[in-house]
């Protein structure tokens, strides 16, 4: 029978970005931490696995070979908007997280699960694909774009779901961002993960109604714990 992984489940509401980046690192280098342990004192602890729902203040962030010219704004200007922006060690170009979106992050042991992030980014796409396929959606991928898209290889492209990840000793930290009720305009002072000519939208766009965040985090958890076969253990925090 395949093991069953436990991941500790915390949805940590609405939080500042940065207080939850410093909460994630924190997280991920006591993972990386403890298995130098193991590894130094031939030990054989078990590494924990979180993940970690939260929804953000205006922010936007800028993945560690983005490129600063994405981002349309002055330094005023993004004041003026209350609009933070921090540059960041993940993976991908440039991003908007805000209310209306879920953002989950995922910091994961894959030594636990399997070495390949390729693989881990591709299954999280695929937990994003099923949970849309609910709401009569079709979620696709785009060659060589990480992320989900609709309408791929079509004048009418557009991203609904942005990636973007960090890993070090197989330990991984940041993750999705998927748009339910996301203010849409907030990704027109950005080229969204530095890709022209394609566009952003979000789940209420596309049906047409608001949705409910809860109900689609629900839904995350259910594919995301039968494609990377885990349990997850709800737990309160205060970050």
């Amino acid at each position: 029978m395949a093991k069953i992984n436990k991941i500790q489940l915390q949805d940590l509401g609405t939080k500042d970005y940065k207080e939850v980046l410093a909460y994630q690192k924190q997280l991920f280098d006591a993972t990386i931490l403890l298995k130098k342990k193991n590894r130094d004192e031939d030990l054989k602890l078990e590494t924990p696995n979180y993940f970690l729902f939260v929804e953000h203040p205006h922010v936007y962030t800028l993945g560690k070979s983005g490129d600063i010219n994405n981002l349309l704004l002055t330094k005023k200007q993004l004041s003026e908007k209350r609009i933070s922006y921090h540059k960041v060690d993940r993976g991908g170009d440039i991003t908007y997280h805000g209310y209306g979106q879920i953002v989950g992050y995922p910091i994961l042991d894959l030594e636990n699960f399997f070495t390949d992030i390729h693989k881990y980014l591709r299954l999280l796409e695929e937990t994003m694909i099923l949970v849309l396929a609910e709401y009569g959606i079709k979620g696709e991928r785009s060659d060589g774009e990480t992320g989900v898209w609709l309408d791929v290889a079509t004048p009418f492209a557009r991203k609904i779901c942005a990636l973007g990840v960090r890993s070090s000793r197989w330990v991984t930290m940041h993750g999705f961002a998927l748009n339910i009720n996301t203010n849409l305009g907030y990704f027109d002072h950005i080229i969204p993960c530095g890709i022209r000519g394609k566009t952003v939208t979000s789940m209420e766009v596309e049906l047409g109604k608001k949705v409910d965040i809860n109900e689609v985090k629900e839904k995350i958890l259910k594919h995301f714990s039968v494609i990377f076969k885990v349990e997850f253990i709800k737990e309160k925090t205060e970050v």
